[in-house]
């Protein structure tokens, strides 16, 4: 019988826990809105956060994604593992056994055709709120998404925006 190393064994996506993704734009240096999309876990892995903080930064890092704050503009990394298709007001990410989506609004929506990219901040900290299906507020929204920790936790990549052509 043999076994695979731990270090490069599969991650079992169980391991993540409930996953989500948020969409917002906002004003960036430029002046222009940028589009947006956090991805986290909620934190509920059978075996805890802890465990779920675990899983998505090994994800990330198999990924070539590194955690702790250095950008990856997937315009000079073709072979990025890691795709994001914008289509019937969705944002849909694609990475090794990972599909995300969510809901985006029209303005997230001009300002992903206006710069033909978004900025995917995925980060291992657990969502601290409330539970999938619940209406997050703007307040709570924002101090997570701009608290240090958070940014440290993460991965942020830019994404080109693909889009299906009839």
């Amino acid at each position: 019988m043999t076994t695979t190393p731990p270090e490069t064994r599969p991650l079992p996506t169980s391991d993540l826990g409930t996953l989500v993704m948020m969409a917002w734009s906002g004003e960036a240096a430029d002046g222009k809105d940028m589009p947006y999309l956090l991805a986290c876990t909620l934190g509920d892995a059978a075996d805890g956060p802890e465990a779920a903080t675990a899983a998505v930064e090994k994800m990330l890092t198999d990924a070539g994604l590194p955690v702790g704050g250095e950008l990856v503009d997937g315009h000079l990394k073709p072979s990025l593992p890691v795709s994001l298709l914008v289509v019937a007001g969705q944002a849909v990410v694609t990475m090794p056994r990972l599909n995300a989506q969510c809901t985006v609004g029209d303005e997230w929506l001009t300002a992903v055709a206006e710069r033909g990219y978004a900025y995917l901040l995925f980060t291992t900290l657990p969502w601290p709120g409330e539970r999938p299906g619940a209406t997050v507020g703007h307040e709570e929204f924002s101090e997570f998404v701009t608290a240090d920790a958070t940014l440290k936790a993460a991965a942020h990549i830019v994404l080109p925006a693909r889009s299906l052509r009839g």
